[in-house]
């Protein structure tokens, strides 16, 4: 296959290829070293609470500790469900460090998601924060989970830790009423644990690391079973890409990488934690990026270096006015992930901040980050970027052949950070593995002459119109150029004429906007058969906890 991204990478002094370690190791060789030469920098601050990496390597030995206490196999899956908090880097460290298996939980989920996931994984331990107890106790008996450790906000923050649960439960009433018999709290597990007691496992590149559920391209929650070398080698595909910001050794102290995004979202796992672990950052933990004034006051004490975010916090944050006050000179990358930057967020975002938004792109099942844009590029290509070292992109017809440059296909990855497949869903991964190896990703791309990909979008968000593939980023795009929109969202209804007709759902930046010119706006820029035939106004867009837009919200139910 043609590789024209490898010209690319000479221009832009990009390694091609990644060295992997021997197969005898894994993250915790990694971060083990890094404890020792990190010790006295700040790992993690949440809340303004730092926890250092001695300290941080202290607290989970002793949680590895306790796990390794209650008897668990080899690989159990451990499930931790918990937002942005202290105990999240030291329960995914203990597990990892203990020879388990994390499973990554959504601590938004319903008690019928919860129930597939703990179940589908096989979880033994819950980690939990209490605010979500009541949603486990609701299918605690239909559940393999056997241990529960559950949390507070304020269990890692002294004093002040006890205000901040005060507040939660009796101010604020935030704590629904739970019973778990037998549970344990975080604090009393974590001091129970014996730091000396902690029997360290031997682990290989090839052992399973992490369960990350996705509903994948298609049907029902499944894990993606990511093992210990597709982590490690996305960690260095991310360290070669941006070597030439960061460097390619240690970065110096005090460089902070801002995580707003859930940590238990394979993008900010990666990006954020690991990768600032990785360069010893300092990871500054945001619990509640909802809360734009909150957010911009921590950007603004803290001043990170690297921000990755989705569209839609990139979005929120350019448009208070409190953001434009900023000082950004410490800002060295912005980067997109999880969804399509829009390029009217990108302008704005530019125009404010003086960087662009480095975007990139991946999956669950690739660890995450499969693309991403040279990080110093100096505008915002509108491309999800080249292949990271190690990695090769197919565009795919329906068929699996390759297409020409230029052309239309479905995005296909293959390279070491893909996974080994949807836990005990064998078919499940033959349907999106091909013969040689590409993970079929179910996005629409377009790839020119240089290895930058576009996606045009996915398969099955693509709107029929009279036998045209209409393709709801275009319409998106377009519409969010207007002044007067914040936010939009296209998708295809049906329609007895065309078989399908783009509807648009529009939140407003401006009350006054009106639906006469939202339709001239896109009569000028459009060809007829993709103007939406229908727009409705509504006051927020469904989203995913890392701010997704999810079309799939705003579809009529059958």
């Amino acid at each position: 296959m043609a590789k024209p991204w490898l010209e690319t990478y000479k221009a832009q002094h990009i390694a091609s290829e990644i060295v992997l370690p021997a197969d005898n190791t894994s993250l915790v060789d990694i971060f083990e070293r890094n404890f020792q030469k990190f010790g006295s920098r700040k790992a993690f601050v949440c809340m303004d609470k730092a926890i250092s990496f001695a300290q941080l390597d202290q607290m989970s030995r002793q949680f590895a500790s306790y796990l390794q206490g209650l008897g668990l196999k080899r690989g159990a899956r451990v499930a931790v469900m918990l937002p942005n908090v202290l105990q999240y880097p030291i329960s995914a460290l203990a597990i990892l460090r203990a020879g388990y298996v994390l499973v990554n939980v959504n601590p938004l989920y319903t008690p019928r998601e919860l129930e597939h996931q703990l179940k589908d994984s096989g979880s033994e331990v819950l980690i939990i924060l209490d605010k979500f107890a009541n949603v486990y106790q609701q299918v605690a008996s239909h559940t393999p989970v056997k241990h529960v450790v559950v949390a507070t906000v304020g269990d890692l923050l002294g004093f002040k830790g006890l205000i901040v649960n005060i507040v939660l439960r009796h101010v604020r009433k935030e704590i629904p009423a739970w019973s778990i018999p037998g549970h344990v709290g975080f604090n009393k597990a974590l001091s129970s644990g014996n730091a000396s007691s902690y029997q360290r496992p031997q682990l290989a590149l090839n052992d399973t690391a992490v369960l990350q559920y996705t509903g994948g391209t298609t049907g029902v929650s499944k894990g993606a079973e990511l093992t210990h070398r597709n982590l490690v080698a996305n960690l260095l595909q991310t360290d070669a890409m941006f070597a030439s910001v960061f460097g390619s050794g240690d970065l110096p102290a005090g460089e902070v990488v801002l995580c707003a995004l859930p940590l238990y979202h394979i993008f900010a796992f990666m990006v954020c934690a690991l990768f600032g672990m990785y360069k010893g950052n300092t990871n500054l933990l945001v619990p509640n990026p909802r809360d734009i004034p909150g957010l911009i006051k921590e950007i603004g004490k803290y001043q990170p270096s690297f921000l990755p975010a989705v569209n839609t916090l990139f979005n929120a944050l350019v448009h208070h006015p409190d953001f434009k006050q900023l000082d950004f000179s410490k800002l060295k990358v912005s980067m997109g992930g999880g969804m399509s930057v829009l390029p009217s967020t990108a302008e704005a975002w530019e125009k404010i901040t003086g960087k662009p938004i480095v975007e990139g792109y991946g999956l669950s099942e690739t660890s995450p980050v499969a693309t991403a844009n040279p990080p110093n590029i100096d505008h915002f290509t509108g491309t999800i970027g080249i292949p990271m070292p190690s990695t090769d992109i197919a565009i795919l017809d329906d068929d699996g052949n390759h297409v020409a440059l230029g052309e239309r296909g479905e995005i296909s990855i293959r390279g070491p950070q893909v996974m080994r497949g949807y836990w005990q869903r064998p078919e499940e991964t033959a349907n999106v593995m091909t013969a040689d190896g590409f993970f079929r990703t179910g996005d629409i791309g377009v790839m020119d002459e240089k290895g930058y990909t576009k996606i045009v979008d996915r398969k099955k968000d693509m709107i029929l119109v009279s036998g045209f593939n209409v393709y709801p980023n275009e319409i998106e795009e377009v519409i969010t150029k207007h002044p007067k929109v914040l936010e939009a969202a296209a998708i295809g209804v049906p329609d007895e004429k065309s078989g399908e007709v783009p509807k648009l759902f529009i939140v407003k930046s401006d009350p006054s906007l009106t639906k006469e010119e939202v339709q001239a706006f896109c009569r000028e820029n459009l060809t007829g058969y993709k103007q939406p035939r229908y727009i409705e106004f509504i006051d927020e867009l469904p989203k995913s906890p890392v701010g997704k837009i999810l079309r799939k919200e705003l579809r009529p139910k059958a």
